[in-house]
C-alpha cells in the first residue's frame, strides 16, 4: 500500500492503523504529487489511499495520473481519498478519476480501514 499524505502525525496514525489490520501493509510513502507519481511508476502498489492537499501540489495530480497511466496493476487497486476537503465537487471529480472510495478525515477516518478489511476479504474470495 502507498500512502500519499503530507501530515506525519496521520501518516503515522493511519500506518500504524493499516499495519493492524494484518491484511494490508504500508509499504510506502509519499507527501507530494511528484513523490507519489515516482513511486506509482517505480512498481505497482494493492492499494493507494490519497489525500488531497499536499505539500507542492494536489492528490487529483496523483489520480489524474493513475488514469491517465491506464495501468492493469492500478485497475485491481484499491483507490481511495482520505481528506478533510470533502466538498461533494472534489468527491464526484475524485469518482471520475476512478477513486472507489472517497472519506471525509474529519468524520470517518476509521471508515477506511473498514473498507480496507472489506475489501481485502472480497480479493480473497475472488
Amino acid at each position: 500500500m502507498l500512502l500519499i499524505e503530507d501530515s506525519p502525525l496521520i501518516r503515522r496514525s493511519l500506518s500504524e492503523a493499516i499495519d493492524a489490520l494484518g491484511s494490508w501493509r504500508v509499504a510506502a510513502f509519499a507527501d507530494a504529487p511528484g513523490d507519489a507519481i515516482a513511486l506509482l511508476s517505480s512498481r505497482p502498489f494493492d492499494g493507494v489511499i490519497v489525500d488531497l492537499q499536499l505539500k507542492r501540489g494536489s492528490g487529483i495530480d496523483v489520480l489524474a495520473w493513475l488514469r491517465e497511466s491506464g495501468a492493469e496493476a492500478f485497475r485491481r487497486a484499491f483507490i481511495a481519498v482520505l481528506t478533510n476537503h470533502a466538498l461533494l465537487a472534489y468527491r464526484e471529480r475524485c469518482l471520475q478519476y476512478g477513486v472507489h472510495r472517497f472519506f471525509d478525515k474529519s468524520l470517518e477516518f476509521d471508515r477506511v480501514l473498514d473498507a480496507l478489511h472489506d475489501y481485502a476479504r472480497e480479493r480473497i474470495r475472488s
